[in-house]
């Protein structure tokens, strides 16, 4: 199987792996916003942000180094587990003892107990991250499809059964534990390789040497995106903070599977060619031109539909989500164009460039949040698509020395994808002049929507749509043969 081939079969595993497990969470979080409501989802958001940013140390960037080093070792990979446990299980104290201190800064007690319940997180995911890099690194993610999706069900069983018996809060933390504890003993199951007796601090200090850059750059990124929520959680009502983040997560859910299976294919791809430019330029090109045209339609459309789902899916009290949920379509459409940027600079080996891009956008984004932080929680997500926009520019500047494929170049690969979307979005959007029932109105809006979009992509005969269909039939046929 030559490296397009390859990267194709990965890259569908990786997307179904994705799909199903965002698929079915989707569906599990509407059934749960329903049955537990804005207060209770506000005071999870307020929890997870805290170990989301914790989370970051789990892997200190070295996963990515284990996958980014040309010729990574058993020496390596157990080096990385060991320290991984040691940070993890470090983690988890600190976490622990901190828990009521966090709870008197938001003047929640309540906040002690599920803070403490869900950074047991940060322990499994110690146990799995080289067991990821491992698989991310060996062009795998066949194995990732079976764990993600046993993980995912099971956590959803059990997640609704919570709710209903009444156990609020707790029905999503468990759900949490749940879905990485499975998925974690599953990959354990099905990935051969174990950690060896071995550990070296040399091995540790040369791997870090390019990983602690990506520490610092996921710190200020992850630290930076949850800010917003830290303060409307301090400034603003948990109901607020619901709304916010209800409109954050269901673009987000929707874009992660493309953009987890193109970041996590992209960069052991281009890592295997970093040696060869005009490789990596190509990889660069083609992951934009064909996550624009499948992201960018789907955001455009969820935009469209917005309204009607939420009311007849969450039900009226979640309707002041509806404009946080199309102002976020809008950021999430553009991701395409982060991830393909950055996994090339990473490839290239170029960790120290990351963070100095890093470090340039939060600045901008934080005095974005200074001036829009006391106007409202609108205006605070207004300023991210400020900031989007900027990120775009500043992620793809270097690379028009790097690959000699400027931003420019990007935006004109990008913009038929665009423009298409945008006439799609005004179409479905334009049913709801009709006034019919939401749920006659989405069963309009969904076909029309998926209709005009590739109509329009045949009539104007673009090549990405074309190359879309190679991939898929391509996969298929090999599947069929080794059946």
């Amino acid at each position: 199987m030559d490296l397009r081939q390859k990267a194709a079969s990965n890259f569908i595993w990786r997307f179904l792996e994705r799909f199903g497990a965002q698929g079915v969470g989707f569906i599990v979080s509407l059934v749960l916003s329903r049955r537990l409501g804005p207060d209770i989802y506000g005071l999870v958001a307020t929890v997870t942000v805290f170990t989301s940013i914790v989370s970051i140390f789990v892997t200190c960037g070295l996963n990515d180094a284990l996958i980014q080093k040309k010729n990574a070792d058993d020496l390596d990979f157990s080096t990385v587990f060991y320290f991984n446990i040691v940070m993890c299980v470090g983690l988890y104290a600190l976490m622990y003892l901190a828990a009521p201190l966090i709870a008197r800064v938001y003047e929640q007690p309540e906040l002690v107990a599920p803070l403490r319940g869900l950074s047991l997180i940060l322990i499994l995911g110690g146990i799995k991250n080289v067991q990821v890099a491992y698989v991310s690194r060996n062009m795998l993610f066949k194995r990732f499809f079976f764990a993600t999706l046993a993980g995912t069900l099971t956590a959803a069983v059990v997640g609704i059964w919570m709710a209903v018996k009444g156990y609020g809060v707790w029905a999503l933390i468990v759900q949490n534990l749940v879905n990485t504890t499975i998925d974690t003993v599953i990959l354990w199951l099905t990935v051969r390789w174990r950690p060896k007796r071995m550990f070296s601090f040399e091995r540790l200090k040369g791997l870090f040497s390019y990983a602690w850059k990506l520490l610092v750059s996921s710190l200020v990124d992850t630290v930076y995106n949850k800010l917003a929520q830290i303060i409307i959680g301090l400034r603003y009502t948990d109901a607020d903070l619901a709304y916010y983040n209800k409109g954050d997560t269901i673009p987000s859910l929707l874009v992660t599977n493309i953009n987890e299976s193109t970041n996590n294919i992209l960069l052991p791809i281009m890592s295997s060619e970093q040696d060869n430019i005009s490789q990596v330029r190509s990889m660069t090109r083609r992951a934009i031109q064909l996550s624009s045209f499948v992201i960018m339609p789907m955001m455009a459309g969820l935009a469209g539909v917005a309204l009607p789902f939420v009311r007849l899916v969450l039900a009226d009290d979640w309707l002041p989500c509806v404009p946080y949920l199309q102002i976020f379509s809008f950021i999430f459409a553009f991701y395409c164009v982060h991830t393909a940027n950055l996994n090339a600079i990473k490839a290239l080996g170029r960790s120290d460039l990351f963070l100095k891009l890093e470090i340039i956008k939060k600045v901008i984004g934080l005095l974005t949040l200074l001036v829009t932080f006391r106007i409202g929680v609108e205006a605070i997500a207004l300023g991210q698509v400020f900031t989007c926009i900027t990120s775009q520019i500043i992620n793809a500047w270097p690379n028009r020395k790097l690959l000699g494929y400027s931003y420019k170049e990007q935006l004109k690969d990008m913009l038929p994808h665009l423009l298409l979307s945008l006439f799609m979005g005004a179409a479905v959007l334009g049913v709801q002049l009709l006034t019919l029932p939401d749920l006659i109105t989405l069963l309009i809006q969904i076909p029309l929507g998926v209709g005009v979009y590739l109509l329009g992509a045949k009539v104007c005969k673009m090549e990405t749509l074309d190359f879309a269909l190679g991939i898929l039939k391509g996969f298929l046929k090999r599947r069929k043969t080794t059946a």
